[in-house]
């Protein structure tokens, strides 16, 4: 990587979603998951219905992996104590990446399936970055983007979705996917995944992709950031893995 060097990630075969978990997925889930025993998933936010869900936290999306296993007939991947984890929020989860239902990815996975198989870039794509590419926040200094490798054309917000209020999310799909057929691995919003950060284990959870209101530098693939596993904000949200076919 040009900023992070070289490194090697390792990963055993496994699915990603295309896109972000939309809202109106998450609300498909939330819907019948009381019948399954999940019983205080949270509504979560939107921008609309095919934007990403937003403003929901770790334990809520890993407990939302395990109710949409539930409803499709999967195994849940999801345990504490040997129970299946339906409510609360407890930090001695540990997932079964054998078991056929929905989880998040790992750190690995996430950057493996973001770079798309390419060695030596900074995104998905390549070296630079425009708003043609991705949602996120052009940071410009003297009159001029700050990144030599952001060539954005205009200063801040992406101009085709900073209206209608906070956040300015955009909808699923809306930018070119990478070789692997994944959107928005770079920009729109934060994605969780399962590890805990480096240096703040027991604290910190791994957060990838950047967003809508994050610079450039936080959307190149070997960037990441760590959250504290209850906060909510709409700057995160999630996209699944599996170990078969993510529809």
């Amino acid at each position: 990587d040009p900023d992070f060097g070289a490194y090697s990630l390792t990963v055993s075969s496994f699915y990603m979603g295309r896109t972000e978990v939309t809202k109106e997925t998450w609300d498909a889930v939330r819907a019948v998951a009381p019948s399954y025993g999940y019983t205080d998933l949270p509504g979560g936010g939107q921008k609309a219905p095919n934007h990403p869900v937003h403003s929901v936290n770790w334990y809520e999306v890993v407990k939302w992996c395990n109710a949409r296993s539930a409803m499709e007939g999967r195994t849940p991947c999801y345990t504490v104590s040997g129970s299946v984890y339906k409510t609360g929020e407890s930090d001695n989860v540990t997932c079964n990446f054998s078991a056929d239902g929905y989880r998040l990815p790992t750190d690995a996975e996430w950057e493996y399936a973001a770079r798309g198989g390419r060695v030596g870039n900074r995104f998905p794509w390549g070296d630079t970055i425009t708003h043609s590419q991705a949602n996120y926040d052009s940071y410009w200094s003297g009159g001029h983007p700050y990144y030599s490798y952001d060539l954005a054309t205009t200063e801040g917000y992406h101009p085709d979705y900073d209206d209608d209020g906070y956040p300015y999310t955009s909808p699923v799909g809306s930018f070119a996917a990478n070789a692997y057929g994944l959107h928005d691995v770079a920009g729109n919003l934060w994605e969780w995944c399962w590890d805990w950060y480096p240096g703040y284990v027991g604290s910190n959870r791994v957060l990838r992709g950047g967003g809508w209101r994050y610079y450039a530098s936080y959307c190149r693939a070997g960037s990441r950031l760590g959250g504290s596993p209850g906060a909510r904000g709409n700057y995160g949200g999630f996209r699944v893995c599996s170990v078969v076919l993510v529809p």
